[in-house]
């Protein structure tokens, strides 16, 4: 890859690998974490959170841990009356029943971490011992944790006052939307016809947790006119409004702040209870005050995520050609809602059909709700869920027409000359080309040569049998257009907002409504902004993730930083270039019409006259010869909303080798080929590439949150839930072909999600592809040794072959 410093001064900044400015920063620890902040008196917040799973509180005594040695107070959720119920921002349907949830829970718990009572203390220290004096009596009662065993009737109820465990149910159907036939009419027909197959799996989404690098905190200090709370958030804009609109504390009373936030992924997408209550302290207290959560906290207490049973019904001609698609989803809420819960299985369900021409599709989602924590957001939201359901669908529509999984995609895949797009689900795909991304990929992966590795391997008996995974994707990126959000009866708009200031000097403030946790946005957006205006790129700065600086914005989530986010920049950027034009046209003597505008520089059309942005700026700031009229302003903002969500596309191709005797797979090789439109950045696109495919990965073979039936979490710790090490993977390959986004002016597509996205349904169908010859039809993510190797003895045991031996 060039460098940025082997480019030249005129190479635009729009694709130029430029390292990441505030990567010095970030990576010396010269930061600012929320944790770090120490305040003038400030007192420290522990959580008693409950050790079952159901039960009513029939004693809560806090006296003794009132008396302790530094408590300043404690409060249980009957001390602070005040207390709004949690928010949620997604109704999905007229029946979807939302149980209220409070920042501290009154009278009954639901999940193993509940939050049962608050105490502050001038130490953490001070306040964790007197968590030991209060005394709880719980009675426990029945529990529930399988989704589908809360379907059922006669299942424990999470919320008996609601009469159900059902939360919510929703639907799509290509003859309602009129974009196709009817899934069900089609599959019978199927059923019936000897020229055509119906293929029915059930498939399992395995619960996993964000486990962000830095755990949860907060701090907020009362003491001054505008209350300030500092949080550890991905959106704080959206922390300020729900806080305004549940609890009592009005919007224009409170700033946030998200300082340097140590990763998300989703998992910090959230206006949590902790957020609220340590506001409802403080307050009380008028002192500052922080909680930082602990590991173990997180993973009982921050949102879970995935965690889905997919009944996939598929139709198809014999010549591999797709008739229908049926999906009935049923997904775990977990014992409450947050901001999205209830809606990210719905997001899902706009891309099951992937990028395949599906004639007729249908459907179908019921949220049910258990006794394990709530899901919500994770890397992706809904759409990795949807593209392993139907990458896997691909592959055993494939072995049951006897075909290889390229080419049966090839049948089935939209062309290049088809763009744009209508599909089943409702969407309109701008623009792709998935025979350039794949053929591409195939390339690089050498897929003939290994195909006949293979096929040795299994003539030969080798207890090492090679797997080759594929995943053809597209996911739904961009949140959102303002008016699909409508549609959906979602809480909010998916505009975003940025402002440019020119200072005097020619340098640059760009103030963006979202907000960073290693994504890069003060050198992509700085790359941007130096295209527009010609500045260079070392003289712009970045300013964000403060609701006082940055008033208004949507924050970062779902990949819609560059493609919305980043258009916010450049319509400001361009509005500071028409501001420009007239006083331009004025010191210059010339007409409006007659300037030309080229890296900075305004020109008199076939003149040499000319003059920089930068020395406007100087002469808008001192005002001494402007037009009439003219405002000495060159500061400009745009809010931006999305005409519709960002497509990237990509096709992933993995080697995977398994021990059948002791049930190991190790990475081979990994080759992934992403089409994100024009790229900005290559360092950080590829960045986000190994990134996302780590976690995907991860989701695959290592990390699953478990639950015992009694509704204890086994994995609490990072001991027990297994986040991989560098050492885990391998090398990627990857590469990026173009085609460029329609619906923005940069032609960008989005990027974050999309390794998350594709890996998980490249690596078990690798692995299942290593082992169908040995009789073994499915394996649930993830794919440990303890798991393939039960696999292999069972599939021995109805009659398949397999070697003695027992897992690592």
């Amino acid at each position: 890859m060039t460098t940025v410093d082997e480019a030249t001064d005129t190479t635009p900044e729009i694709g130029r690998p430029r390292r990441r400015k505030e990567d010095r920063r970030l990576l010396t620890g010269r930061t600012r974490w929320t944790d770090n902040l120490i305040l003038p008196g400030m007192v420290h917040l522990s959580l008693l959170r409950s050790p079952v799973a159901h039960a009513t509180i029939t004693t809560l005594d806090t006296d003794e841990a009132r008396q302790a040695p530094g408590v300043v107070g404690v409060f249980t959720g009957r001390d602070l009356p005040e207390q709004g119920a949690m928010p949620t921002a997604w109704t999905v349907s007229e029946d979807m029943l939302t149980p209220e949830l409070l920042p501290v829970s009154v009278g009954t718990v639901k999940h193993v971490g509940d939050i049962v009572a608050v105490v502050a203390a001038t130490s953490k220290e001070a306040a964790d011992d007197a968590l030991e004096l209060i005394d709880v009596d719980y009675d426990e009662l029945p529990v529930v944790v399988d989704p589908l065993a809360a379907r059922a009737e006669g299942s424990p109820l999470v919320h008996p006052e609601l009469g159900t465990n059902v939360c919510a149910t929703w639907g799509l159907d290509s003859v309602t939307l009129g974009t196709g036939g009817d899934a069900e009419e089609a599959i019978r027909a199927a059923e019936a016809d000897p020229d055509q197959v119906v293929v029915r799996r059930t498939l399992r989404q395995n619960r996993i947790t964000p486990a962000y690098m830095e755990p949860r905190s907060i701090v907020v200090d009362p003491t001054t006119e505008q209350v300030t709370l500092w949080s550890a958030t991905q959106v704080p804009h959206i922390v300020r409004i729900l806080m305004a609109m549940t609890q009592p504390i009005e919007e224009h009373e409170l700033r946030v702040v998200a300082p340097d936030v140590g990763g998300g992924f989703g998992g910090k997408l959230q206006f949590t209870r902790e957020e609220a209550l340590v506001l409802l302290v403080a307050r009380r207290l008028q002192v500052p005050c922080k909680y930082t959560e602990s590991r173990t906290e997180s993973m009982q207490s921050s949102h879970h995520a995935r965690d889905q049973v997919q009944e996939m019904t598929i139709a198809a001609r014999r010549d591999g050609t797709i008739t229908a698609l049926d999906v009935d989803l049923t997904a775990d809420m977990g014992a409450y809602l947050g901001i999205l819960t209830a809606g990210i299985p719905l997001l899902g369900g706009f891309v099951f059909n992937g990028i395949y021409k599906v004639p007729a599709y249908r459907f179908r989602c019921t949220d049910v709700f258990t006794h394990k924590v709530m899901t919500d957001a994770y890397r992706g939201a809904g759409k990795p869920e949807a593209t392993f359901a139907i990458e896997r669908m691909m592959d055993e529509l494939a072995v049951e027409l006897d075909l290889d999984p390229i080419e049966v995609r090839r049948r089935n895949w939209i062309g290049a000359e088809e763009f744009p797009y209508a599909t089943a689900a409702g969407l309109t795909y701008d623009s792709g080309d998935y025979d350039q991304a794949t053929d591409r990929a195939l390339e690089m992966f050498r897929y003939d040569e290994l195909r006949a590795e293979q096929q040795r391997r299994r003539e030969t008996g080798d207890p090492v049998q090679l797997g080759i995974g594929v995943s053809t994707f597209v996911e739904l990126s961009g949140l959102a257009p303002s008016r699909v959000l409508g549609g959906l009866n979602y809480g909010s708009g998916g505009w975003e907002h940025s402002s440019i200031r020119m200072l005097p000097t020619g340098k640059v403030e760009v103030v963006a409504g979202t907000t960073p946790h290693g994504q890069g946005h003060a050198t992509a957006f700085a790359q941007i902004v130096s295209d527009e205006l010609g500045i260079p790129f070392d003289d712009i700065i970045l300013i964000t993730g403060d609701t006082a600086s940055s008033h208004k914005g949507m924050d970062t989530y779902g990949s819609r930083s560059l493609v919305v986010g980043g258009m916010a920049i450049v319509g400001a950027a361009r509005k500071v270039v028409d501001k420009a034009r007239p006083i331009a046209a004025h010191l210059l003597e010339a007409n409006v019409d007659d300037l030309e505008f080229e890296r900075g520089r305004f020109t008199v059309a076939g003149t040499d006259s000319g003059i920089t942005i930068g020395e406007i700026a100087l002469g808008t700031w001192l005002a001494h010869d402007l037009p009439d009229g003219i405002e000495p302003n060159l500061d400009s903002d745009c809010t931006f909303d999305p005409e519709n969500f960002s497509f990237p596309t990509g096709t992933h191709l993995v080697a995977v080798e398994v021990d059948t005797q002791t049930g190991r797979v190790d990475l081979r090789d990994y080759v992934c080929v992403q089409d994100v439109g024009v790229v900005v950045n290559p360092m950080i696109v590829d960045g986000q590439v190994h990134g996302g495919l780590a976690q995907g990965i991860a989701q695959a073979l290592y990390e699953e949150i478990l639950y015992t039936e009694d509704g204890q979490l086994t994995t609490g710790t990072l001991a027990d839930y297994l986040v991989p090490a560098a050492s885990d993977l391998l090398p990627f390959r990857t590469d990026t072909t173009v085609t460029p986004s329609t619906t923005n002016t940069l032609g960008v597509k989005a990027v974050g999600e999309t390794g998350t996205t594709a890996a998980p349904p490249a690596i078990v169908n690798g692995v299942l592809d290593a082992l169908r010859p040995l009789g073994v039809e499915d394996i649930t993510m993830p794919c440990t040794p303890l798991k393939v190797w039960t696999a292999l003895q069972e599939a021995a045991a109805r009659g398949g072959a397999t070697d003695e031996g027992s897992p690592a």
